[in-house]
């Protein structure tokens, strides 16, 4: 073989083992920490007949016995953002792991989230339910914009 052609196949054996996509996301990916999991109220579970209406509460069935459900609602941090998500299916809700990165796609108001370096590949989905920007960030930008000023 000519020192071309072994030169050639070398390159060819190179670019093959380049992935296309440098980093491995997919479209609208990115990267986020799990900070921390709280446990906040989202409803009531009602039991009794106070919701059939004033025909028995007339009779005097209105006994009720309620318990608050807990959700979990978890903090997730990205260079730019901090979004607070709860899970959508809160029937099989996975419990995520704080301190471990994750891999998330936000659409309008919902988030698909995998954990990164879990064995479970499966999107997960959850609802938004407050953004803010990321205070490390912010501090960034005033400090920098400050030191701009002089």
């Amino acid at each position: 073989m000519s020192a071309k052609m072994s030169s050639f196949i070398l390159v060819l054996i190179l670019v093959s083992a380049i992935p296309v996509s440098a980093n491995g996301k997919k479209k609208g990916e990115q990267r986020a920490m799990l900070e921390k999991m709280d446990a906040v109220p989202c409803g009531a579970s009602q039991k009794g007949l106070s919701g059939l209406g004033s025909l028995w509460a007339s009779v005097g069935l209105t006994h009720m016995s309620s318990t608050e459900k807990l959700c979990p609602q978890y903090q997730i941090r990205t260079d730019q953002m901090e979004y607070e998500i709860r899970p959508t299916d809160l029937k099989h809700a996975a419990i995520l792991p704080i301190g471990h990165e994750a891999v998330i796609r936000i659409k309008k108001n919902h988030m698909m989230l995998r954990v990164a370096d879990s064995g479970d590949h499966k999107m997960r989905s959850y609802q938004v339910v407050a953004i803010n920007p990321n205070p490390a960030n912010a501090d960034n930008t005033q400090n920098k914009s400050s030191d701009d000023d002089y």
